[in-house]
């Protein structure tokens, strides 16, 4: 079986191959020191080596517990917020039938997500669309106190008791917390629901091969075994300090972008031609922004889905400032088949197209920007994936995952801390006046 691989070819105009291989004793030392624990944030290293310390035991408790809430509900809620929603609505968005909705039938649940924002319009809906549903709710917390998604289960448990019953409550809310503190635990402890436990040293961002992420993805039916596989694939290629710099497609990756960086390239665009890969991207921005974007460093990271935003942002991309590199996610070949027909009229046309597949089309709209962007002054990465399965799934996941934690050290940062996320959380408490933050509400009211 193939794996997934990064071509850097066209990189080589704006900075050379050998600047980039010239990284290779640095990256080497960063996958040492990842290895070692003895960088920046080494408490938060459990995603390293995650794929690998998986058990079949563990796979098969998150599979019986996803058949439960299968069996017995027709929606399940994801609640939770950053990493602990966007890596299985990532992975959950790039196997699903994009017009699921709308299926009379379906063989698993509708996904649905909450706790990800504060929007009383989209709670209020929320809970209107699901006063005739048999629900269930993932509830995915460390501290159980986080406002989004705490206000977010709050509004659900009592619905789902209310319209379920205590009993049947119990059994179709599970609870993926803390091991022994924090509100989500205690309530778990006290209900009697099922839970499963985040590890202490992974970081949101990172949990994606942790309950947090397998637990929903086994419910809307994936395959949750080749999802690690694929992950112990790239963890076994890439984790090694001995796999030779060109061999170790996340080392490239990691030397490549940070020598476009120094080169004045400060911002990054993940680019694909597959809109299920949406929510991919808004993963990889998470892991990235809050893993690099530190002491006035790292690289933004930003998204287009492509060749939607062609008629958007590619003005922008094309002839805008010279301070963007983009990374594609290429999948080589689509699951389904269709072609263009021929039409009498051809008042569109389009008939030099007919009898070719919609993918042709679409992989020449691929190179053609590829082309035209590298002409117009952006350096381009191609992330060349396979297929969209779950195996290669996991490949681009420990991929990105262990790419940041090289990329982040060799920024100079620590990759698994995020300080600049409490600020707003400091304030909204201040002007909610919560209990504790008096003198903090004395401040603001003064500045308003």
């Amino acid at each position: 079986m193939k794996n997934i691989s990064l071509n850097i070819d066209k990189v080589a105009g704006f900075v050379s191959k050998e600047t980039i291989a010239a990284y290779a004793p640095q990256v080497k030392a960063c996958i040492e020191t990842l290895e070692n624990g003895t960088g920046k944030g080494n408490d938060f290293l459990g995603w390293l080596h995650l794929p690998s310390s998986i058990t079949a035991e563990h796979l098969t408790d998150l599979q019986e517990t996803a058949q439960v809430l299968r069996e017995n509900c027709e929606v399940v809620i994801v609640a939770g917020i950053g990493g602990s929603y966007l890596g299985a609505r990532a992975i959950i968005e790039a196997l699903s039938n994009s017009f699921q909705w709308l299926q009379e039938k379906k063989n698993a649940p509708t996904i649905i997500y909450a706790g990800h924002n504060i929007g009383e319009d989209y709670l209020f809906e929320l809970t209107e669309f699901l006063k005739d549903k048999k629900f269930g709710v993932i509830n995915i917390s460390k501290s159980g106190t986080t406002t989004e998604t705490a206000l977010a289960f709050r509004l659900l448990k009592k619905q789902c008791e209310d319209q379920r019953g205590k009993e049947m409550a119990k059994k179709v809310i599970v609870a993926i917390t803390d091991a022994k503190k924090g509100a989500a635990r205690v309530t778990a402890d006290k209900e009697g629901y099922k839970s499963f436990i985040i590890p202490d040293n992974v970081g949101g961002r990172f949990s994606v091969l942790t309950p947090v992420g397998l637990l929903p993805i086994a419910v809307a039916g994936y395959d949750i075994i080749k999802l690690v596989e694929g992950a112990r694939t790239m963890e076994a290629l890439c984790s090694n300090p001995d796999t030779p710099f060109a061999e170790n497609p996340a080392a490239v990756y990691a030397a490549t972008r940070n020598a476009l960086y120094q080169d004045g390239k400060k911002i990054e665009i993940l680019v694909n031609f597959q809109p299920k890969l949406h929510y991919v991207s808004e993963w990889w921005k998470q892991l990235y922004g809050e893993s690099e974007g530190k002491e006035n460093k790292g690289i933004f990271p930003a998204s287009v889905d492509f060749s939607t935003d062609l008629h958007s942002m590619g003005q922008w991309i094309q002839e805008g400032e010279r301070t963007i590199f983009e990374t594609v996610i290429s999948v080589e070949k689509p699951n389904h088949k269709l072609e263009v027909p021929s039409d009498e009229a051809n008042l569109d046309g389009l008939n030099f197209l007919a009898g070719k597949r919609v993918d042709e089309v679409n992989k020449m709209a691929e190179l053609g920007t590829q082309l035209a962007h590298v002409d117009g002054g952006v350096p381009n990465m191609r992330l060349i994936v396979p297929e969209l399965n779950e195996f290669y799934l996991g490949e681009i996941i420990y991929f990105f995952e262990i790419g940041c934690g090289i990329s982040g050290y060799i920024l100079g940062v620590n990759p698994f801390n995020q300080p600049g996320v409490e600020a707003y959380k400091k304030n909204m408490f201040a002007l909610l006046n919560k209990p504790g933050y008096e003198e903090e509400s004395k401040a603001i009211q003064a500045r308003l």
